[in-house]
């Protein structure tokens, strides 16, 4: 064989082996490459091209959360024990039926702050830090500088604190405008839950003007619930952190979540920005809130309770109880009145009304747009302060009327089909209990009546039914025998805890 031949031979042999290498690896997903170069995985290009608005939503995400997340901070706080073992930075958590052991021993709590001052001034929640033993308050920034903080005031009535830390550099949240929220519109919360620290989450506010009754414990009706509610993830160690809208701005302050195992089930609430940054800006001045009272007890209208004040259509806070030389008395106001606006705001939730009354001092003016007997009239009220008002409503004697009719001596039980409910004379237990001398007492009430529907309980006094006072219960059967079907008519009731309230019923068709 020539040497022409061999050549030609082992080239074609050379080829064909390196055809069948590359046959092989084709097959068997053998990857060829040379000693020393990196193994190549995955696939070379996205499956998928962005869609801009996608990208666009990622990186504005993204962007709020860089810009807000430096400003907010952990807060570590060793807190003194509480008799009973019933610890109040828990209270959140209570109107959920979450039983709480806490032993009798100082522990360590945890919660978040946004910084809202350059000279160190931190906004959380009362529940945090109110229990706080000396020095037991500590701050750690987003860059993991420690601080020891300074309890500045706190405010039981809306469950928010101060605190302050003396440091330099800091970054400092920008405060947004809570009327301006919507439900629907997107929100992130930033806090450090279950020690995860700097977590953000996101969501949609999900509805507004939430009243919880969580926060006044003693029942005394100052305090103030107006909480914007979210779907955003907020677990223990969140309160005390900012929720912010879609430009970083702080428009609420995360304080308590919808939940029956103390961790987040779909639902959490926030302390509306407006309000707090009153209440800050008291505490850092006074080192205390001044806030203005009206001196009113208030409740909802409902479409039956519109009806039955003659009121075209469910709007406004009605007033239940005027407390006698308070600001709303000095005014004019009555009970009975339905507040509609005030200074143009409408009004539609006790809660919201007083939020509004909140934001404004002691001696300041508001004007009142009131429904009173078919007609809408306006009022001037000079606010008084929180001290004026206790130590008014703490004078208040019985609210029965010295021109009451008197209980006659019938003992007689009156059965009110319509309205599922029996009531009877009082006795003298009762009229001792209540304060009263002539009413008719609610002896019982159907589950599934109109009664119970409309709120009427076992031991209520009915002491009026529209503009008729009711003595004893043949005046209350009389007063509801005038009544035809669809008819709604406002009865006046004295609870169990000697608080009188109106009760709009409907009779049925």
């Amino acid at each position: 064989m020539s040497s022409k031949s061999i050549i030609t031979a082992v080239v074609l042999i050379g080829l064909g082996i390196i055809f069948g290498v590359v046959l092989v690896s084709s097959f068997k997903g053998v990857d060829v490459s040379f000693a020393g170069e990196d193994v190549k995985l995955g696939a070379s290009s996205s499956p998928v091209k962005p869609n801009p608005t996608l990208v666009a939503l990622n990186e504005a995400f993204h962007e709020v959360g860089k810009a807000v997340t430096p400003s907010v901070v952990y807060i570590r706080v060793e807190s003194k024990p509480t008799e009973g073992g019933d610890d109040d930075s828990q209270r959140f958590f209570h109107f959920f039926n979450i039983p709480h052991q806490i032993p009798q021993t100082p522990e360590v709590g945890a919660g978040s702050g946004v910084i809202i001052n350059e000279s160190g001034y931190i906004l959380t929640n009362n529940h945090v830090v109110e229990n706080a033993v000396a020095k037991g308050i500590e701050v750690t920034l987003s860059d993991t500088r420690k601080f020891r903080g300074k309890l500045i005031g706190t405010d039981k009535l809306t469950d928010l604190a101060v605190v302050k830390i003396d440091a330099e550099n800091l970054s400092v949240a920008t405060l947004g405008n809570s009327e301006g929220v919507e439900v629907g519109h997107i929100v992130f919360a930033i806090g450090n839950p279950l020690e995860l620290r700097s977590t953000m989450t996101e969501g949609i506010v999900s509805a507004l003007g939430r009243n919880l009754r969580i926060i006044d414990d003693n029942n005394t009706g100052f305090a103030i619930e107006n909480f914007i509610q979210t779907d955003a993830a907020v677990n223990p160690g969140n309160s005390g952190g900012p929720l912010v809208n879609i430009s970083g701005e702080v428009i609420g302050i995360n304080s308590a979540i919808a939940t029956t195992n103390a961790r987040y089930q779909g639902y959490s609430f926030a302390i509306p920005i407006n309000l707090a940054k009153k209440v800050a800006a008291d505490l850092i001045k006074f080192g205390k809130v001044r806030r203005g009272y009206i001196g009113v007890r208030i409740q909802d209208v409902d479409a039956v309770t519109a009806k039955a004040a003659g009121l075209p259509k469910a709007e406004g806070v009605f007033v239940r109880d005027v407390n006698k030389n308070s600001a709303g008395d000095q005014a004019g106001l009555q009970s009975g009145d339905i507040i509609l606006t005030v200074d143009g705001k409408e009004v539609d939730s006790p809660n919201m009304l007083q939020s509004i009354v909140a934001s404004y001092y002691p001696g300041d003016v508001v004007n009142l747009k009131v429904f009173r007997d078919g007609k809408t009239i306006d009022k001037k009220v000079i606010l008084k302060s929180m001290d004026e008002e206790e130590e008014v409503a703490s004078k208040q004697t019985s609210d029965g009327d010295d021109d009451s009719p008197k209980e006659t001596a019938s003992t007689k039980k009156v059965r009110i089909d319509d309205l599922g409910l029996t009531v009877k004379s009082l006795d003298t237990a009762t009229k001792k209990s209540v304060g009263e001398e002539s009413g008719a007492v609610v002896e019982s009430v159907d589950p599934l009546g109109p009664a119970n529907e409309r709120g009427l309980a076992q031991g209520d006094v009915i002491l009026s039914v529209g503009s008729q006072k009711i003595g004893n219960p043949e005046q209350f059967q009389s007063a509801i025998k005038k009544l035809k079907p669809g008819d709604a008519v406002m009865m006046r009731v004295k609870g169990s805890d000697k608080r009188v309230r109106y009760v709009a019923i409907e009779m049925p068709k």
